[in-house]
């Protein structure tokens, strides 16, 4: 189990939206969170972070902040 962080550059509430359905579709994603004022994803799973980076860059601007247990 992992806990990925990643700085997403989201604009709005569709947006946000949008990345967190497309993040959802990953097997082994058991919680997700977005926070808008620091727009950070936080995933929590059994999930690979290169993947997940790999398919949100073809909508945004996408960078892995870490990765780490989750605790």
């Amino acid at each position: 189990m992992k806990k990925v962080v990643l700085q997403l550059d989201v604009c709005n509430d569709k947006c946000k939206a949008k990345a967190m359905k497309t993040v959802s579709g990953f097997d082994g994603v058991e919680s997700i969170s977005m926070d808008m004022k620091n727009r950070k994803l936080t995933l929590t799973g059994s999930v690979d972070p290169v993947l997940v980076v790999k398919k949100l860059r073809k909508t945004y601007s996408t960078d892995i902040v870490s990765v780490g247990p989750a605790k």
